[in-house]
Order: structure tokens, then C-alpha cells, then sequence
């Protein structure tokens, strides 16, 4: 019977490699993997010969959609796995694991290692509640957003991933738009050189930009936001709703991507509504002036 088994493989570390999961890839008639080079060096390590094929993030659409119907036809079993850590989170896998649950295949996690987990457990923080956001927006307008969001979620924790070469940004516009949170960062878990620095953004930050091999390493990071207090007009700007849509307008948004800002801020989705025609119908009528302008001149 056919089966898909989702494959944790190690972040860092081979003896992280368990036992089930040296045995499933074994005995699986196929691996999915992420990077078949990168696979390939791990199953060589565990005297590992299954045969391997890509599923990566370019190609798992396409893959996920005749992958499945052939397991189901030659009664293969997969294992899918990632370069490393845990299938699925913030990694290709979940486009797989759905079309093969939805032709009735059954789908097993062979649990071990992920960033998230280790990097929350080293932390410090009460992480009885936390969300999981993966990589965040890199252009600064989007993350600042993205980081109000999180706060306003009601969630305390957040854990996000980072590069070695936009983690001190991160750390500093966390700072700016986050007065008051409290960061656990967490490079090359597992790792021989592995090291967690904690602190408020502004102490994490200083310690990073004083580490000359900041730049090296994967980042796990995660965020305490239940010390911040945002300020009032952070929140909801006294400034009518219009103004605010101008603003962002200003700022690069269209009115479209303007208004959606409004909204993900909490105002009510009518009222932005209601802002958003009024601010189209004053951009429709400046334009009708101007070419009535135009055509005056031209006489």
C-alpha cells in the first residue's frame, strides 16, 4: 500500500539522525528531496543507496501533481525530505503531503529536528503560546507592518527565520517598531560554533554588530512582544482616514494596497471602504480638472 512518510533529517548535527528515520529512508522506494546533492552526501554518510528525485520549491507544483497518482500505481512508498529539519515548515513539502492525502494516501511524520523548536526551547521565554512566522517581508515598509501585526495577533511569542546577511536589519527595525521586545537569537543550532544571545533588541543588536562573523550562520529568532506597549497614534492615527490613505499612497502604495494597510491596522473594513472611494473620487475629479485644463489651453 502506498505511503508517504515525512522525513525530519538534522539541522546541523548527524547524530541528530534517529534511528526511524535512517530506517524509513532505507526501506522507502523513493526520496523527495529538497536538493538531491545535499540529500545524496547525508544518505552516503548513513550507507543510505535509495534512489532520490527533486522536490523543490520551483518544481513541487508540478511534482505534487504526478507524484501521488504513481505511488498509487506502482504501490510505492516516499519519503519526502528538506536539507534540513522538518518537511513542510517554512520548507517544500506541504504541497506534496496534500495531494497525496487527498488520493487517500496515508501520510506519517517520522519527527526529529527543527529550528523552531530548538531555538524556543533554548529561549528563555514563557513559550506556552508562540506563532511560527517563517521568513519575514525584506522590504521595510512591509516589515514594519508585518511586525504590528504579530503584536497586535494577542500572540506573545513570535519565531521567525533569518539570513546571516539581513539579520542585523532585522534586529534593528524589530527595535524601532517594537519598543520593549525582548529577542532570543539563535545561530547554527546544533552546530560545533552554535550560540544564542539574548537580550532587548537594542542589547542583541549591539552584540551583533560587534561580532565580526555576525554574517555567517542561519538565524532563529525569537521574539517576546509581551513587554511592548505601542503608542496610541501607532495604533490608530488621529489623522481622518483619507489622510492616511494619501499617506501611504506617498510612501509607494497604490490605493488599493493603501487600503488594505488601513484594514490590517483594525479599522473597520467599511469605513476604510467609505475613505478609499472618497480619496478615488477626489484623484477622478483633479484628473477631470486637469484635462479640462488641457483642452482650454489647447484653444
Amino acid at each position: 500500500m502506498a505511503k508517504l512518510y515525512v522525513v525530519a533529517t538534522p539541522i546541523g548535527n548527524l547524530s541528530d539522525m534517529t534511528p526511524r528515520a535512517i530506517e524509513t529512508l532505507k526501506s522507502a522506494d523513493l526520496i523527495a528531496a529538497e536538493d538531491t546533492r545535499v540529500t545524496r552526501a547525508l544518505l552516503n554518510h548513513f550507507g543510505i543507496d535509495t534512489p532520490c528525485i527533486s522536490n523543490h520549491q520551483h518544481n513541487e507544483e508540478q511534482r505534487a501533481s504526478s507524484l501521488p497518482q504513481r505511488m498509487l500505481d506502482e504501490d510505492l512508498t516516499v519519503a519526502v525530505v528538506t536539507d534540513a529539519g522538518t518537511p513542510c515548515i517554512s520548507d517544500p513539502g506541504s504541497v506534496l503531503v496534500r495531494e497525496a492525502a487527498a488520493l487517500g494516501i496515508e501520510v506519517l511524520a517520522v519527527p526529529g529536528p527543527t529550528a523552531m523548536a530548538s531555538a524556543l526551547s533554548v529561549s528563555g521565554f514563557d513559550t506556552r503560546e508562540f506563532a511560527f512566522y517563517g521568513f519575514l517581508p525584506r522590504q521595510k515598509k512591509e516589515l514594519r507592518e508585518k511586525l504590528l501585526s504579530m503584536k497586535r495577533s494577542g500572540t506573545p511569542i513570535g519565531v521567525v527565520h533569518e539570513s546571516p546577511h539581513r539579520v542585523i536589519e532585522l534586529v534593528r527595525t524589530i527595535g524601532e517598531t517594537l519598543p520593549g521586545c525582548r529577542i532570543s537569537a539563535s545561530c547554527d543550532l546544533t552546530k560545533l560554533h552554535e550560540k544564542t544571545i539574548r537580550g532587548t533588541a537594542e542589547e542583541v543588536l549591539a552584540l551583533l554588530e560587534a561580532n565580526e562573523k555576525a554574517e555567517k550562520g542561519e538565524y532563529c529568532l525569537v521574539l517576546d512582544m509581551s513587554g511592548v506597549e505601542l503608542e496610541t497614534q501607532e495604533e490608530h492615527s488621529a489623522a481622518s482616514l483619507e489622510a492616511q490613505l494619501f499617506e501611504e499612497m506617498l510612501s509607494g502604495f497604490d490605493l488599493r494596497q493603501a487600503a488594505l494597510t488601513l484594514t490590517e491596522r483594525g479599522h473597520k473594513r467599511n469605513d476604510v471602504y467609505r475613505a478609499r472611494t472618497n480619496v478615488q473620487r477626489f484623484i477622478d475629479d483633479l484628473m477631470s480638472d486637469y484635462t479640462l485644463e488641457e483642452d482650454d489651453s489647447d484653444e
